[in-house]
Order: structure tokens, then C-alpha cells, then sequence
């Protein structure tokens, strides 16, 4: 016995006892929301018993609510149970930006758990496929193609090999023939595509094929260019409009019609000959697998910030694969989710690119301390091998001159949130 407790105590003088993963425990869960990185995003920062802190974020423009009714539902647990924990979790979630919460927190969650056992997130869902993560600079459309053109011109002169911009009816607007439109229906954007009444003419379909004619001169055949945003139009408006930028070899046309309508994406992706995506306000690999199981897409296109972060949307992009179907990330975040999604990314080996939203921002990559500056180099971000999501801090005097004006305190404290509870079983 005397050996034993000998051998112990003497052991333990060479392992660092700081953390000690079955003993970790949530004691609180707070906000700081920020804004311009580049829209409103609510940081996640959960702390725990032992001195380690997770972050994680809430999607872009959502609701920091959606993180914090889960308080309750984590103080206490073990963040080290990833899988036990977003099971609990994961029924508070939903479509869009309202599946933030539950996200930001299954990202924090992964933070925690990598730092605890000292390995990087990535190696949680099982390792890594590649070093560098490729990026795609989504960019805000102009009216005139020569400068919408020569902006992302000069993305690609920063290395960028992958580019993304928006066609459609915002260009058409003011097109005299381009579109016939019900009266009001341009600032409609509650009523869903088939029902808007919307449709482009001969001459809009020309104007848009023009329009992305004159980028492509431009930009090159030597990288590759998506196009998003086609607005709110039926699906014969979105076919006619797909045949014409055939000629210009588009990476995906995004978003054309909702993604509730399966059959209608799939009809879309069999009478064009551009690969088809969508995706990005799916919660849960569940409700991906009508689109993926019709073949109705070439490329899935999950937000983890919406779709349940790292390990759920990991899952998406290995059922993905077994049906042959590409995986691109969607994001608008800050440096926080954006490193989620490399670990991400960097386990998933159907993985084609990720959204980058904030090439104008110039303090973006100063969000976070101990990563690359900046971050991205040459279109790509480079895997860390650190602990968690890989950053060392945030930047905390940096974090205080973002906060949202609306609500401008620094990871308040949130104890009205602790005795928030429901009967919440699914099942009786």
C-alpha cells in the first residue's frame, strides 16, 4: 500500500494535474456580441471549474438568446461528453439562424474538450486530411460588371483561387424588360420563390449571361467562381437562367429556389449543366439527407453554425461522400467560427472550400492572438495543431471596440438566465 501511494505522489510531480478531463465541469456561459466581423456575431465563452475556457459563436445576425436558454441545460456537465451533451441539447435548435445557439455551443463545447485533453479539435472527429484549408472570397455585387470584375480581381491578386459573387434580380431591377414583376414584390422577402410571382424575361436572362461574361474576362479562367443571390424566382426562371451561364464553367450556382423543395432542386440540377448548391440553413444532417438521397444537388453547402457544428455537420459531409456529393462551408463570422470550421474542414475529406466573408475588414484577423497574421495567406488558413479550435485568446481590448452599441458589455454576466427550465423530454 506504502508503494503504491508512493508511487503515485511521485509520478504525479512530472504530469501536469491542471486539468483533469473526468472532473471538468460548466460553471457559467456568457456573450459578448459583436459587430462589423463582418455582421453581428454573439461570442460564446463557457467557463469551467478547473480554469478552462471554451469559446465558440453564435451564427451571423442570430439571436445570442438561442446560446443562452441552453445555460441551464450544460451547467454542470462535462464538456468533455461532446456527444452525451449536444444529444441534450440539440432538440433547442431549428432551421436557419435559430440552430446559432445550439452550434456555438457545440463549438465551445469542442474547444473545451480539445484543451482538456490537450489535442486539436480536429483530432476529436478523427484526424486530419490535409494541412491547409482552402478559402473563397465571398464579395458584395456592384451594378457594373467591369468593376464587380476588377474587385474580384483584386481578391484573386491576394491569392484567393476561389471567388464568389451575387447574379441576380438585384441586377435586373432597373433593366427596363428584364423582369415581370407583381406590384411590391421587390421588397418582398417573406413570400418563398414559387409564390412571389417573379419572372425574368428573355432580355434578363441576357443581361445576367452578359454581366457574368464580362467578370469571367476579367477574372480569368484560372480560378474558380461561383454566383449566389438569384432572388426570389420559380424554377423556370432559375433553369432558363442556369443553361445561360453554362458557357462560363460556374464552381455552383447557390440558393436558387428554398431547400425545403427537394424535387424542385432536383429537377433544377438535371436540366443544367452547372453544379447546383445549397444548404446553408439546414439543421442537422437528418433534414440534408431528402436533397442528398435524390441526388437533387452536386455540392451541400452546410453553415456549421447552423447545421450543429463540428462532430453533426463532420457526419453530414461523410454521408455526403457515400452519395458522391461534394462539401463547401458557408460562413459570416469572426475568426472564432471560422477556425470550428477549419478543424472542420480539415477532417472532412469531401471538403471543397470555405467562406471567407470578410476580406474588407482589416482588423479581422487580430479578433484572436497565436494564429498566423494574417490569418488567411495565399487563399488558404493554415491547420494549428494547438489544443481546442487552435487560437491562443481573444483580443480582449480589440473585442471591447467591436461591441454591438445595442447592447455594449463585455461578456456580461447572465445569472437571470440560470433558473430558466421546461419539462423539455420529447417523449412520454
Amino acid at each position: 500500500m506504502s508503494t503504491s501511494t508512493s508511487t503515485s505522489t511521485v509520478s504525479e510531480e512530472y504530469v501536469s494535474t491542471a486539468s483533469r478531463p473526468s472532473d471538468l465541469r460548466i460553471t457559467d456561459v456568457r456573450v459578448a456580441n459583436l459587430h462589423g466581423v463582418p455582421f453581428r456575431s454573439s461570442i460564446i465563452r463557457i467557463d469551467t471549474n478547473q480554469g478552462l475556457v471554451g469559446y465558440g459563436e453564435v451564427r451571423d445576425q442570430a439571436s445570442a438568446s438561442y446560446a443562452l436558454v441552453l445555460k441551464s441545460r450544460i451547467v454542470g456537465e462535462n464538456p468533455c461528453n461532446l456527444d452525451k451533451v449536444f444529444r441534450k441539447i440539440k432538440q433547442f435548435g431549428h432551421h436557419g439562424r435559430q440552430g446559432g445557439g445550439v452550434s456555438g455551443i457545440e463549438m465551445a463545447l469542442m474547444d473545451l474538450a480539445g484543451k482538456a485533453y490537450g489535442v486539436p479539435a480536429y483530432a476529436l472527429v478523427g484526424g486530419k486530411f490535409r494541412d491547409t484549408v482552402r478559402c473563397y472570397a465571398d464579395t458584395p455585387s456592384l451594378l457594373d460588371p467591369h468593376e464587380m470584375g476588377e474587385r474580384l480581381l483584386e481578391r484573386k491578386r491576394r491569392g484567393f483561387t476561389m471567388l464568389k459573387m451575387d447574379v441576380g434580380i438585384s441586377l435586373l431591377w432597373d433593366v427596363p424588360g428584364a423582369l415581370i414583376a407583381p406590384a411590391g414584390s421587390r421588397d418582398d422577402v417573406s413570400t418563398m420563390h414559387p409564390f412571389t410571382g417573379i419572372q425574368v424575361t428573355p432580355k434578363g436572362v441576357e443581361h445576367l449571361a452578359s454581366y457574368v461574361d464580362t467578370v469571367r474576362s476579367i477574372v480569368g479562367y484560372d480560378v474558380a467562381l461561383a454566383a449566389d443571390h438569384f432572388g426570389h424566382i420559380a424554377i423556370d426562371s432559375c433553369i432558363r437562367i442556369g443553361r445561360a451561364l453554362e458557357p462560363f464553367t460556374l464552381a455552383w450556382i447557390e440558393d436558387l429556389i428554398p431547400w425545403q423543395y427537394t424535387d424542385q432542386w432536383r429537377q433544377l440540377t438535371e436540366a443544367v449543366a452547372v453544379p447546383t448548391c445549397t444548404g446553408e440553413d439546414i439543421y442537422l444532417t437528418e433534414n440534408f439527407k431528402p436533397l442528398l438521397d435524390a441526388g437533387a444537388i452536386r455540392v451541400v453547402h452546410p453553415d456549421p453554425a447552423t447545421s450543429g457544428g463540428i462532430a453533426e455537420t463532420k457526419r453530414l459531409g461523410d454521408y455526403a461522400q457515400e452519395k458522391g456529393i461534394a462539401m463547401a462551408l458557408h460562413l459570416a463570422a469572426s475568426p472564432i467560427a471560422t477556425m470550428a470550421c477549419v478543424h472542420l474542414a480539415a477532417a472532412t475529406e469531401n471538403f471543397l472550400a470555405l467562406e471567407h466573408h470578410a476580406a474588407d475588414v482589416p482588423f479581422w484577423s487580430d479578433l484572436v492572438t497565436g494564429l498566423p497574421r494574417p490569418l488567411i495567406q495565399d487563399g488558404y488558413i493554415t491547420v494549428p495543431d494547438t489544443p481546442g479550435l487552435g487560437f491562443g485568446e481573444i483580443n480582449e481590448e480589440l473585442f471591447r471596440q467591436q461591441l454591438d452599441p445595442r447592447d455594449p458589455v463585455f461578456f456580461a454576466e447572465t445569472t437571470h438566465w440560470d433558473g430558466e427550465f421546461s419539462h423539455d423530454r420529447l417523449w412520454s
